[in-house]
């Protein structure tokens, strides 16, 4: 999907069942979409501008006043819901995934911002999580370890990603109705960026996180259980070694903490032996967000 604006005005009012006077008046009044000119001053709206003005006129039809519909997007509601059509047929996550990819690993942050925010144009909130930054995080992993990829490579990408994810996870509010929960890093791991992840999936979903991260004290952990009482605790590895070593640590606080779940997840996981996975398998929350749901919401109907 390009930056560049390739809708004219009469196209995009068809688009959106409504007048293109309109469209002017929105943005004059607005200014929440400027869309770019041709060398003949025309506008010219790009895919992402048409998803925010589609955005827009859903809220008018369901009784807010633009007005109103702008203050909620400029409050950061606009990228939490499911787009309401899209622009384009195919699915192209894993392609914008790897487009985002080749513009960190080039060091251009300023594309892969853009590219991010298209993204969000085309899918909702869950999925680029998941399906985007997801499969960025694993190329990444994979790069990194195959040697393809150099140190500063690898920083410069984690610390787009840590940032990103920073923020997003500020705009999303809990459910007071829902349970808290714990997440930390497993024994010996110090990456947290797909620990950070499953916390956005946690926080989509409402819960109330108590992101502890990285080298916590195992007492100092139990400490923190006692105190806030979370209907669940998750644990992330990324590394197999240490992975068993959680696996273990997670099955003594099951005995100490019955009332409470826990689950360990975490690209390591997958390559664990069989007879370990078997092992453990009450605890492996899958690597998944079908697997992720199916494992929380059996954890919540038995407690």
């Amino acid at each position: 999907m390009s930056c560049e604006g390739k809708y004219n005005i009469k196209a995009v009012s068809k688009m959106l069942g409504i007048q293109a006077g309109t469209l002017r008046a929105w943005e004059r009044r607005y200014s929440i979409v400027q869309p770019h000119r041709n060398e003949a001053g025309h506008r010219l709206y790009t895919d992402e501008q048409v998803y925010i003005l589609k955005w827009l006129v859903n809220k008018v039809n369901q009784g807010f006043t633009i007005s109103q519909a702008v203050d909620v997007a400029q409050n950061g509601e606009l990228y939490k819901e499911p787009a309401p059509f899209s622009i384009e047929n195919t699915d192209r996550a894993a392609e914008m995934s790897n487009m985002i990819l080749d513009a960190l690993l080039s060091f251009q942050e300023k594309k892969a911002n853009d590219l991010l925010s298209q993204a969000f144009s085309m899918y909702n909130l869950e999925k680029v999580i998941i399906d985007i930054l997801g499969t960025l995080l694993v190329q990444v992993g994979h790069l990194w370890e195959d040697q393809k990829i150099t140190v500063a490579h690898e920083h410069f990408t984690s610390s787009f990603l840590r940032t990103k994810i920073g923020q997003l996870m500020q705009w999303l509010p809990s459910d007071p109705y829902l349970p808290k929960v714990i997440a930390g890093c497993g024994i010996d791991e110090e990456h947290e960026l797909g620990l950070q992840m499953f916390t956005l999936f946690l926080r989509r979903k409402g819960f109330e996180v108590i992101y502890l991260g990285h080298g916590i004290p195992e007492k100092d952990f139990e400490v923190v259980i006692k105190e806030v009482e979370p209907r669940m605790v998750f644990l992330s590895c990324t590394i197999v070694e240490p992975a068993t070593k959680t696996l273990r640590w997670a099955e003594n606080l099951l005995g100490k903490f019955p009332e409470t779940s826990f689950g360990v997840g975490g690209s390591a996981v997958s390559h664990l032996s069989s007879e370990v996975r078997g092992t453990y398998s009450d605890l492996l929350i899958g690597s998944t967000k079908a697997e992720w749901e199916d494992w929380i919401s059996k954890r919540l109907k038995n407690k």
